[in-house]
């Protein structure tokens, strides 16, 4: 018998990455591939406790260097990662060769619908994106700053009329029966990539990126390509309101996209329409789209 071949998986150790590592690791042993975890810490893990802003200490990426680095030391093969953490362009001497078939990209309230949520209900959320788009529907909310896992988000909801999460962490971790409302993007545009896992490996390592080929979905790779083409565009990340989604219909692609203003007095949202395969020219072309219709003016002013 041809003995299992095992990747080391660079990870952070909190349940919601456990979870993502341990599915990964189900998607390769039917390939005979055993997968050994190798727990890191990063920025954003040792400053949670803390509660400061993503925003204020680096936004996207605070979650994914240190794990990274692990791969390019050698420390480890792969590098399991929650996709919308990622930054928009892709690491010098990393690829990814996996994308995962998605979960759900919606967000999610805890502790009220938004229809019942009181005038002047004080909502925590840690997302800047969160709190504009929930500000341009409800301009009477106000809003409180929500870190720590998912166990801890949850634990210190009474403290507040409602809390926002990504709906696909409270199903992963099985605590789905406290979603008091799932948003509809119509309302609330995820963040790029929310719901989808990403696996890297070094970009040398022809063999390991083979393997990893072999759990890439394909629909989910052309969804968060064109999100992913939009943020990239917008030369922006998780420190400024920004979200995208993209979704199939048939042979198209139908991609959706906006920058706000931090307090949500201005959404400059589009969308747009074409075949899967012009994925990455789609996200480009929309992004020039939003920020000539007014997103510039947005990014330039941080207003």
């Amino acid at each position: 018998m041809t003995a299992a071949r095992r990747l080391r998986a660079a990870t952070r150790s909190s349940p919601l990455a456990l979870w993502q590592t341990a599915h990964v690791a189900s998607l390769l042993a039917p390939l005979g591939i055993e997968v050994e975890p190798v727990f890191v810490e990063t920025l954003g893990d040792r400053t949670q406790a803390l509660g400061t802003p993503l925003h204020q200490i680096g936004g996207q990426g605070v979650f994914v260097k240190e794990v990274q680095a692990a791969v390019l030391h050698g420390l480890a093969d792969i590098a399991v990662h929650s996709a919308k953490d990622l930054p928009s362009t892709q690491a010098p001497g990393l690829r990814i060769p996996a994308l995962p078939a998605r979960g759900d990209p919606r967000d999610a309230l805890i502790g009220s619908t938004l229809a019942d949520l009181r005038a002047g209900a004080l909502v925590a959320t840690g997302s800047v994106r969160r709190r504009a788009q929930l500000a341009a529907l409800r301009p009477d909310l106000h809003f409180a700053e929500l870190r720590g896992n998912v166990g801890t988000r949850l634990e210190k909801a009474a403290q507040f009329d409602a809390i926002v999460l990504a709906a696909v962490a409270l199903h992963r971790l099985g605590v789905a029966e406290r979603i008091s409302e799932v948003l509809d993007p119509q309302q609330m545009l995820p963040m790029v990539a929310q719901g989808a896992l990403a696996v890297e490996c070094r970009d040398d390592d022809e063999a390991t990126a083979a393997l990893l080929a072999a759990i890439d979905h394909a629909e989910t790779r052309v969804r968060v390509t064109a999100e992913r083409a939009f943020l990239a565009e917008l030369g922006s990340g998780c420190d400024l309101p920004v979200a995208a989604l993209a979704t199939i219909d048939g042979d198209d692609l139908v991609l959706d996209g906006l920058v706000a203003a931090l307090d949500g007095s201005v959404v400059v949202r589009h969308g747009s329409r074409g075949p899967c395969t012009d994925a990455l020219a789609m996200g480009r072309a929309l992004a020039l789209h939003v920020l000539s219709a007014g997103g510039a003016e947005l990014l330039r002013g941080r207003s």
